[in-house]
């Protein structure tokens, strides 16, 4: 019998916008196919930043207000979704620059990953401004995703069709399985012994 996975610790930076909102669907959808991952939701109240746009000196109320609205949207990001078991998160509402605050929660909770939203800022305005995931990447101690919306085009893949031409042999990629603690090297159209 296998014995239970270790919880793995996430860190989700959320500000409202949507990239982190892209950065909170992309958690929650790795969250429902592999519940053993606790989402650590966190929103940092910056007093000189736009989120909610809270007061100079925040106070508890703008923290509960603040937490209210992080859950009705995190709720909107599981509404209708499957997932394979119970998927445990928690709402972190921290008032502080918004870089220092994921930071700061990763180290208290340990974090394995930590997921932030990237608003695109370049050149002066994020000179002057800063750039939270920028920092975020460069200073965790865990592996960072930084979540961006598609914006590549589908494509359909074209058949491979092999090349028999004798002076560049053709040799076709390999595909390969992971099923059942074993890697299944053979192609499918391999004869099976």
């Amino acid at each position: 019998m296998r014995e239970p996975r270790k919880p793995q610790q996430v860190v989700v930076a959320y500000d409202f916008s949507p990239s982190a909102t892209h950065a909170l669907a992309r958690a929650v959808a790795v969250a429902l196919r592999a519940p053993e991952h606790v989402l650590h939701i966190v929103s940092a109240i910056d007093r000189s930043g736009p989120a909610l746009d809270p007061p100079a000196h925040a106070n508890l109320e703008d923290v509960e207000r603040v937490r209210a609205r992080v859950v009705e949207d995190i709720v909107a990001v599981f509404r209708g979704r499957e997932a394979a078991a119970e998927v445990e998160f928690f709402v972190h509402v921290r008032i502080g620059k918004p870089s220092e605050e994921i930071l700061s929660l990763a180290r208290d909770v340990g974090a394995d990953l930590v997921f932030v939203g990237s608003h695109g800022k370049s050149g002066v305005e994020r000179f002057l401004l800063g750039s939270t995931s920028e920092r975020v990447v460069r200073e965790a101690h865990c592996p960072v995703i930084v979540a961006k919306p598609k914006t590549y085009e589908d494509v359909k893949l074209m058949k491979v069709i092999p090349d028999d031409h004798p002076h560049r042999p053709y040799h076709p990629p390999h595909r390969y399985a992971y099923v059942d603690t074993r890697v299944v090297m053979r192609p499918d159209l391999w004869p099976i012994p």
